[in-house]
């Protein structure tokens, strides 16, 4: 198959971020895996979408930056790669969807895991606990030959830690929905 090929298989654009390359693959692997789709194509059209999404994210640097690195990629690709993505991709179509999205491989395509919304978590408390630490210090502790510290700026930081961790509350409720799910199928 060709970079463009890649880029069709999975329906998106060759400007397509990394995001997006993770988001078209978890759609169309749910879309045709032979245990789902029971199509005669299904299992082909499979392959393909794993053998597009594992070039595409192994790649993706070297196809952005400039033509020379392209061809080496798609040749390095060729002589190694092809044959054991193809493979896999095949090992992918005879599991049942419901151990495949279990797979590592799977997991790969999701953007916001248990880790990421942790880390979420752990900054927005930060930047709450410093900023309030930080300005009460300031404010019992002055610093010779500087004003007193801003109000305003206390209350942005504040705000910014308070919106970190309402959109990590946020993330953490649909994840924890996502894999109740996840358990239920």
């Amino acid at each position: 198959m060709t970079l463009t090929n890649y880029y069709r298989v999975l329906g998106i654009s060759s400007e397509a971020s990394v995001e997006e390359i993770k988001k078209a693959y978890r759609s169309k692997a749910h879309l045709y895996h032979p245990d789902i789709n029971h199509n005669p194509d299904a299992k082909d059209l499979f392959i393909a979408i794993t053998e597009a999404y594992d070039f595409l994210i192994t790649n993706h640097e070297k196809i952005k930056s400039d033509e020379k690195a392209y061809y080496h990629a798609m040749e390095d690709w060729r002589k190694y790669r092809q044959y054991r993505s193809r493979k896999k991709a095949n090992s992918y179509a005879r599991t049942p969807y419901s151990k495949f999205r279990n797979t590592s491989f799977y997991k790969t395509t999701r953007i916001f895991d248990g880790t990421t919304i942790i880390y979420g978590f752990i900054i927005s408390v930060m930047v709450i606990v410093y900023t309030i630490i930080g300005y009460f210090y300031r404010v019992h502790h002055p610093i010779p030959g500087l004003e007193k510290p801003s109000l305003f700026a206390f209350i942005m930081l504040l705000l910014l830690g308070v919106l970190f961790f309402v959109v990590s509350s946020a993330y953490l409720r649909n994840y924890i929905a996502a894999a109740k799910k996840r358990r239920k199928k």
